[in-house]
């Protein structure tokens, strides 16, 4: 049943990794800025782009990059578009509307494998996911593991760090997993994780798959948490959502990409000064508008999660080998679209400018080991 449970799980990448070519809006300009536009802050604009994310708590760093005038700081023009999918995000750098996205770990993975010309240069965010599952399961319990989801439908959003995750930790209590009859764990597979979630309002639907921040709104109205992937030993700082683009646009316009990873980092040091919570906070409804005490439990709740923008290379190819040994997507040579130099430069350039600057001494020491 183990073998049936990793083929079915090894089916569902192949049918889920298939990007195909639905219709986006025209929105953005690719690369270089025309004419001698000024920002707010009196630096001259030299490009214009749009970057991808989705309705996640996650990628606040583009946030606040934006709201706190980062971005602008670097001669950048970001306008940030929100999509309700990851292949989206995909079909839109390849269509070239979009210059770099925020996609998750197990998404832009499984499309590398599969030939998409994709890579990584930069973080967004470690942890942060897990499942949940309606209370009346959890009444009158002290305590509970995955096992709880047995002969129960759970809804899961298809190629995520989530579903693969899930069926990780099944297969190490024996579980067997699959579409329709026959499984111990039956899954409800959805393209999104906003249509599952939205599905999980239905009688049919006993537990659902959660990024940030819909793991706080489940706990507001009342549900369970199944398990958090931070609290699993086997996902410890799992890489979840990275700084994604086209691999031949990397090249092509280093310059662009160096001036946002500076953004991006300068937002992170924003954000973890405690001096700025409010502020961030603020930043982030925004964009994803939720109550703020829900914006503070996805975003500043110790163990959970960490919006960090180093690439983290080592984890995530760990994460790789993971998923290609589990059967999850087929192997392949992650180092090829994994661009290390953008961050590295981003961050001594910044460094230099203030060397006495504790967050980025914390990025470098961390960027030095784990790279």
């Amino acid at each position: 049943m183990a073998q049936e449970a990793t083929a079915y799980s090894r089916r569902s990448f192949l049918k889920g990794s298939l990007i195909g070519a639905g219709a986006l809006a025209a929105f953005g300009v690719v690369g270089c800025s025309s004419g001698s536009q000024e920002s707010s802050s009196g630096k001259e604009i030299k490009y214009d782009i749009t970057v991808g994310h989705l309705n996640s708590t996650a990628h606040l760093l583009a946030f606040v990059a934006k709201e706190e005038g980062f971005f602008a700081e670097e001669g950048i023009n970001a306008t940030l578009t929100q999509f309700s999918s990851q292949s989206e995000l995909v079909s839109g750098l390849e269509s070239n509307k979009l210059q770099f996205v925020f996609l998750g770990s197990v998404p832009t993975l499984v499309n590398q494998s599969s030939g998409h010309d994709i890579s990584i240069f930069g973080g967004a965010m470690s942890n942060g996911h897990g499942y949940v599952i309606k209370s009346k399961y959890t009444e009158g319990l002290s305590s509970w593991d995955v096992t709880i989801l047995k002969g129960k439908n759970v809804a899961v959003p298809r190629t995520t760090v989530q579903e693969l995750e899930l069926y990780q930790l099944l297969a190490s209590k024996g579980l067997t997993y699959g579409e329709g009859d026959g499984y111990d764990v039956h899954i409800v597979l959805f393209d999104s994780q906003k249509d599952a979630y939205n599905a999980f309002s239905n009688d049919t639907i006993d537990a659902v798959s959660c990024y940030s921040p819909y793991t706080s709104v489940a706990v507001a109205a009342g549900h369970s948490i199944v398990f958090k992937c931070s609290d699993e030993e086997l996902f410890k700082n799992q890489p979840c959502c990275r700084q994604v683009a086209l691999t031949s646009a990397l090249k092509e316009n280093h310059d662009l990409y160096v001036a946002s990873e500076r953004a991006l980092i300068k937002a992170y040091a924003f954000y973890k000064n405690e001096a700025n919570k409010q502020k961030t906070i603020a930043d982030v409804k925004t964009y994803i508008d939720i109550p703020e005490d829900e914006i503070e439990y996805e975003v500043f709740t110790p163990d959970y999660c960490d919006s960090n923008p180093d690439p983290d290379y080592q984890a995530t190819l760990e994460l790789k080998n993971s998923a290609a040994d589990f059967g999850y997507l087929q192997d392949f040579d992650l180092e090829e679209l994994y661009n290390l130099d953008i961050y590295d430069q981003a961050l001594g350039e910044l460094e230099k400018e203030d060397p006495d600057n504790t967050y980025y001494k914390s990025l470098r020491e961390h960027f030095d080991k784990y790279q």
